[in-house]
C-alpha cells in the first residue's frame, strides 16, 4: 500500500503560510482591543493634573 509523501519544500510552505496567518491575527486583535481613553477619562486626567501639590 502506498502513501504519499508531502515533499519538505510543501511542509515548509504550509509553516510560512500558518505562520503568517498567526502574526497577522494577532497584529488584527492588537489594534481591535486596543484601550482608547474616553473624553470623559481625558478630562478627568487633565482636572487631575491642574491642582498643584505642594
Amino acid at each position: 500500500m502506498y502513501i504519499p509523501q508531502m515533499s519538505p519544500l510543501m511542509w515548509l510552505t504550509l509553516f510560512i503560510l500558518f505562520s503568517t496567518l498567526m502574526v497577522m491575527f494577532n497584529i488584527f486583535n492588537y489594534f481591535l482591543f486596543m484601550n482608547k481613553p474616553t473624553m470623559l477619562a481625558l478630562k478627568k486626567d487633565f482636572n487631575k493634573m491642574m491642582f498643584w501639590k505642594w
